[in-house]
């Protein structure tokens, strides 16, 4: 899979039903080795005071449970 074909993709995790992002508004963690992807990092916004801007969130490749047509979804606590 290339990243031009999950850009543009929100970001939900099902555990929570929570929206973290669009992809494209990240930052990539690439294995240099290998060129795959190792993680997403998801800049954190303040959002009524429930995270302070400037922290991240790191989501592993592993995380991912499904790539939809329309969202990519994960399963983190």
């Amino acid at each position: 899979m290339r990243y031009k074909d999950i850009s543009g993709k929100e970001i939900v995790n099902v555990k929570h039903g929570s929206r973290l992002g669009i992809l494209g508004q990240t930052d990539l963690e690439i294995d240099e080795k290998t060129g795959q992807i190792q993680s997403f990092i998801l800049p954190n916004y303040k959002w009524f005071g429930l995270k302070k801007e400037g922290e991240e969130t790191k989501i592993y490749w592993n995380s991912i449970t499904k790539i939809g047509e329309d969202m990519i979804m994960i399963d983190v606590e």
